[in-house]
This record gives structure tokens, sequence and C-alpha cells, in this order.
């Protein structure tokens, strides 16, 4: 069958640290994946416009992250604590360039596990998997000027500031330039 090219299914993955363990969402996990973006620092933040209405846990958890792995285009995950076994927040990889090897993650963590780096920490345990064990060239974080929090989390996940891409994305109140970082393979052997 000539120009037929077979999707790429998102690697299934799950990667743990001491704090954290982060796996694919599942049905069990609405409700507080629903808790989690229903917050209004992390709506403020969202990548897309207020139009969309309220992210609904069990369509995040079953259809929405079940279209994302089977277009290839990524996954949803759930960052576990470990000490309690709570669902303290949620990744999502997304434009996932299989030619290229590189995706982007995003993310939104509980209000009352903010600042305590429950996010940098989950969000660099998924990119190295990504890039160490799975193939990934090149994983990207996209942050909105003047998300500070989600600055820090880049720059404490080892993420580098590569620049600004003008008028690129959106957020609840309106179109926004987006910073890139990134995190490439060389980044991990860069301090050996």
């Amino acid at each position: 069958m000539t120009g037929h090219v077979a999707v790429r299914r998102f690697p299934s993955l799950t990667v743990s640290t001491p704090r954290v363990l982060v796996r694919p969402v599942d049905l069990a996990d609405a409700k507080a994946v629903t808790e989690v973006f229903m917050d209004k620092q992390t709506q403020r933040w969202l990548p897309f416009p207020r139009e969309f209405g309220q992210i609904e846990g069990i369509a995040w958890c079953t259809e929405t992250a079940q279209e994302r792995r089977d277009s290839g285009n990524g996954d949803h995950y759930a960052v576990v604590r470990r000490e309690d076994d709570r669902l303290v927040g949620c990744l999502w990889t997304k434009r996932t360039d299989w030619v290229a090897r590189v995706t982007e993650v995003s993310y939104a963590i509980a209000p009352d596990t903010r600042g305590f780096g429950v996010a940098a920490e989950a969000v660099d345990a998924l990119a190295i998997a990504l890039l160490l064990e799975h193939g990934f060239q090149r994983v990207e974080l996209r942050v909105a000027p003047g998300n500070t929090a989600s600055r820090r989390v880049a720059e404490k996940a080892g993420f580098t500031y590569e620049g600004l891409l003008r008028n690129a994305g959106h957020v609840h109140s309106g179109r926004v330039d987006l910073e890139v970082w990134s995190l490439v393979k060389a980044d991990l052997h860069s301090g050996s």
C-alpha cells in the first residue's frame, strides 16, 4: 500500500520518583482531575479559550485521553503523591512530531500541592523517560509570559529557555505570546 503511514501510538509509560508516581489516567481519577482543573489559578493559564468551558474529569480520563493516544498525539497522566496515594496533578503530552521525535508537556497541579516542587519533579521524570527510554529527541514546555510559577517549574526541571513565540497561544483571557523551553538528551549529560 503506497502512501500509507502507520499512526504511531504514544508510549504507555509509568515513572516514579521518591515522592510521586506518574501514570496514565483512568476513570477512577475523574473526580480528582475535575477538582484540579476547577481551581481558579489553573483556569487562568489553561491553554485554550474560556468558551471551551470547564474540563470534565470523566471525558479527560476516558475519551479525550484515548483519542490522544490513538492519534499518536500524546497522552494524559495522573501525578499521584506516593505518601498518601492522592492524585495531586495532571500532565499531558501533545503536539507530538514522530519524524522529529518531539513532544510538548503541559501540567496542572492541585492548589494545596503547589510550591513544593511536585510539578517540576513530575515533569522532569516524564521528560527524562521520554528522552532516555522512548527515543524522543526533544521535550518542550510552552509558558505564557506572566505565569511565573510555570517558568519556575521549567527552570527546576532543567529545561532551557529558547525564546518567545509571538501570539502563538491562548489562555482563558485571550491570545498570548508563549515562551518556549526545551530539554534535549545533551542536557542530561552536561552535568556529568
